[in-house]
């Protein structure tokens, strides 16, 4: 379902619009959407991105220029989620606050990826496949693992090439 209050740049490429889940959001120029993806209320992805199937796109965050997101990839805004109020009532957008990530320009994020509420991933960033990250990314930072670190920096990889968290 694509909701009517979203707003697609020209050239927004979504491959099976009966198969997404995009509501209150902005989609950039030239940017491609998978299947299986759910984009929330209020969060923004830049132009020319590549959000790969079963990606969740929550609230708050921003994902700008040229950021590839891999098959799977978890963004989290509630570092202290529950269910129930104190009084045992069940909570609603009012008892929380949204806590932003912003993944910045031309970074990576590895399949299956969890990013936690409140992080910052950096220009040119590689976040490893099934890394958690949970504090922010330099820019040109690889990071990889549980909790995610840093192995090296991607400044000199050739553009394109898939790292994946190998430390070398």
């Amino acid at each position: 379902m694509i909701a009517s209050d979203v707003v697609l740049d020209d050239g927004v490429v979504i491959h099976h619009p009966d198969l997404v889940n995009l509501y209150g959001c902005r989609i950039g120029a030239g940017s491609r959407i998978g299947t299986f993806v759910e984009v929330q209320k209020n969060a923004v992805i830049g132009r020319n991105c590549k959000i790969s199937s079963h990606s969740f796109i929550c609230e708050g965050v921003t994902l700008e220029d040229g950021v590839f997101i891999g098959h799977g990839v978890m963004f989290t805004n509630d570092p202290y989620p529950r269910a129930l109020g104190p009084d045992g009532s069940l909570q609603t957008g009012s008892d929380w606050t949204v806590v932003p990530i912003t993944v910045r320009r031309n970074a990576s994020i590895g399949s299956n990826a969890t990013i936690l509420p409140g992080v910052t991933i950096g220009k040119g960033a590689l976040v490893g496949a099934g890394a958690v990250v949970t504090r922010d990314v330099p820019d040109n930072a690889v990071v990889a693992g549980v909790p995610a670190r840093i192995v090296s920096m991607a400044k000199d990889a050739p553009a394109g090439r898939a790292i994946y968290g190998e430390a070398k």
